[in-house]
């Protein structure tokens, strides 16, 4: 029974893991405030989240605020990118809603897979810059190759943010507590897992962090 309260048992290293996804989550949030620092708030939060999986973190706050300065820039030129695509892609969507015949039809679904498409490469975007040191055009032209070269892992990344969003969606007021404690980090972490032997095959075998390129 005494095992069970060691430093190193499973339970304390688990509630270990809780509370360091509870400040991780914390710190996204508070940093993402301001809308436009949202990007490098989500970049510094994958930079933990693949330590996390690795269990190299160390200190969780300083290795945040180290990739939030460090990819700021980047991070929130991709971000505002983003951001551009989606209302775009909103707006075409909108557009075709309005149209009929069959000319309408064979648009939504080319604009569908050119949607699938995006999203299958944005989930690496943020992910890939706050492990690699590249130009915002390679990252995206990385996550474009990683996306579609790896699509089963993709697709698992994408249901789990949609899970997640389903979720947030269909049971926001009950979930609310949850949300605030691990609304962001949680899906996170759990997709760290799915890309983390993604981007350790393109890393050294000496280290991989920050600082390489691909």
């Amino acid at each position: 029974m005494s095992r069970l309260f060691d430093l190193d048992s499973p339970l304390l290293s688990f509630l270990s893991r809780v509370g360091d996804l509870i400040w991780l989550n914390l710190l996204t949030v508070v940093c993402c405030i301001p809308v436009v620092t949202a990007g490098a708030a989500l970049t510094a939060l994958h930079y933990v989240t693949i330590k996390m999986v690795r269990n190299e973190e160390g200190y969780l706050t300083r290795s945040y605020f180290k990739s939030f300065k460090e990819n700021f820039l980047q991070a929130t030129a991709l971000w505002l990118l983003m951001l551009l695509l989606w209302a775009v892609a909103a707006g075409d969507f909108y557009f075709l809603s309005m149209m009929e015949g069959g000319a309408a039809d064979i648009m939504r679904i080319g604009l569908c897979a050119v949607f699938v498409f995006f999203l299958c490469s944005s989930i690496y975007w943020l992910p890939l810059l706050s492990r690699f040191d590249n130009s915002i055009k390679n990252t995206v032209k990385n996550a474009c190759l990683i996306g579609i070269s790896n699509l089963p892992k993709s697709i698992c990344l994408l249901l789990i943010y949609a899970a997640f969003a389903a979720l947030y969606w269909v049971f926001l007021v009950r979930l609310l507590p949850l949300i605030f404690l691990f609304g962001i980090s949680a899906p996170a972490y759990l997709s760290a897992y799915l890309y983390s032997g993604i981007f350790k095959r393109l890393e050294p075998p000496e280290e991989g962090d920050v600082g390489q390129s691909v």
